[in-house]
């Protein structure tokens, strides 16, 4: 067996070129297929770990799928906002044991701008029901101080002591700044690998104060309110955008939920964090579906192109085969030193595609979670990989079989006698 797998082994290497194109296109589909794998994985975790601790949402009255996203992940605007009325109703429910505000729509330089209550930073969790921490400073205290979140620290290289300017909205116009009303980093956040990474964290006091000469999201002509100015204004919030829940029990939480929804004086809904990322992960489920399917086509382009190659050097090989017949080489003997021809090109793709997989994981890890946020972890060849190995390596096993059989049925008068 050792001398038969040495045998296949030069084989393979004496058409090293043209095998090499096989090799390359099983490494690719390995490759495609361990990294939708691990990009989904770490997707959902990365998401799931997002909130922790938090029991109910509660929002104005719209989908609970659009209510978490730009919530928690600030991902789209809100099209209403929660009455402070309302939120003091949801904080007096005899089963809430504390309550966060939330209220988001301005930005900085293409970061989300949240605000919130300094009990934010005490009361929100990630992953692993984890404290937010900081890396440097403090959380804040004034109305123009702001807590940034560690991949605005390193992308915009901000430390404790920088001013920044807010911008209404997305910041899509010079115009929409509010350059009158600086903020002052006075802490940076510990990474989280959650949108708190990418967020800057100011006092519901100041967008309001920032917003006092503004009116439906434009800037009151011939009004200019200063700083100074607003620190004697009533800075009290009129509205924000939701609110983070923590009840006493948490076998209460559908009768609160119910609560809130019957709530009269104005239509709110209240999701729980972990219904509504099962209820995103079926409406994106098609689009994993499809990626994985595509990988697997790939896979399969990768097997049926080792048979075309296999089969199309028989007939180049048809002398060779039949001299090794000539030698005592029975029939099985030659279609088995195919079928390890075979299966040595494939474990070559698949142990190519697993290597680039690891390197390319590694090298694009720190570029996607700088613009995506999403944290890839190295490669781990779990149960769903170690699934997409076996497949593969099978596939191409049984594949190498067919030109194996090919060559069985040849017989050795037909490899010696010339062809015309």
């Amino acid at each position: 067996m050792r001398g038969l797998l040495g045998l296949a082994a030069r084989s393979a290497w004496n058409r090293r070129f043209v095998l090499a194109l096989v090799v390359a296109s099983i490494a690719l589909a390995m490759l495609l297929l361990l990294t939708v794998e691990r990009v989904r994985q770490d997707v959902r975790l990365n998401f799931a770990q997002s909130v922790a601790g938090t029991d109910l949402i509660v929002g104005p009255r719209t989908g609970a799928v659009q209510l978490l996203l730009y919530t928690v992940f600030r991902i789209g605007q809100p099209t209403h906002n929660l009455s402070m009325a309302g939120v003091r109703a949801v904080a007096e429910m005899p089963a809430v044991a504390w309550t966060v505000p939330i209220s988001i729509g301005d930005s900085h330089r293409g970061f989300a701008v949240v605000g919130s209550t300094p009990e934010y930073f005490t009361r929100f969790r990630y992953g692993d029901d984890q404290a937010l921490a900081f890396a440097a400073g403090r959380a804040f205290a004034g109305v123009f101080e702001a807590v940034i979140g560690a991949d605005v620290a390193d992308r915009l290289g901000y430390r404790p002591g920088e001013r920044i300017v807010l911008s209404h909205g997305e910041g899509d116009f010079h115009e929409h700044d509010h350059e009158d009303k600086p903020f002052t980093v006075v802490g940076v956040l510990a990474r989280t690998g959650t949108p708190v990474d990418r967020s800057v964290h100011v006092s519901l006091e100041g967008l309001q104060a920032v917003h006092l000469d503004w009116v439906a999201g434009v800037p009151l002509p011939g009004l200019k309110v200063t700083p100074e100015q607003a620190l004697q204004r009533d800075l009290r919030p009129r509205a924000v955008t939701a609110l983070l829940v923590g009840l006493k029990q948490r076998s209460a939480v559908l009768s609160v939920q119910r609560r809130i929804a019957e709530y009269e004086a104005e239509p709110l809904m209240a999701v729980l964090p972990g219904v509504a990322l099962d209820e995103l992960w079926t409406l994106v489920g098609a689009g994993e579906r499809a990626l994985l399917l595509t990988s697997a086509l790939v896979a399969v382009v990768g097997g049926l192109g080792l048979v075309a190659v296999i089969l199309a050097g028989l007939d180049q090989r048809r002398r060779e085969l039949a001299i090794l017949r000539a030698v005592g080489a029975g029939p099985r003997t030659v279609a088995a030193l195919l079928a390890l021809e075979g299966a040595l090109v494939t474990l070559a793709g698949v142990a190519a595609g697993v290597l680039a997989t690891a390197l390319g994981l590694a090298a694009a890890a720190p570029w996607v979670l700088e613009h995506y946020g999403v944290l890839l972890h190295p490669l781990r060849l779990g149960a769903a990989e170690g699934a997409w190995l076996a497949l593969l390596l099978a596939g191409g096993l049984l594949a190498s079989l067919v030109p194996g059989w090919r060559a069985y049925r040849i017989a050795l008068a037909d490899g010696l006698q010339p062809r015309v």
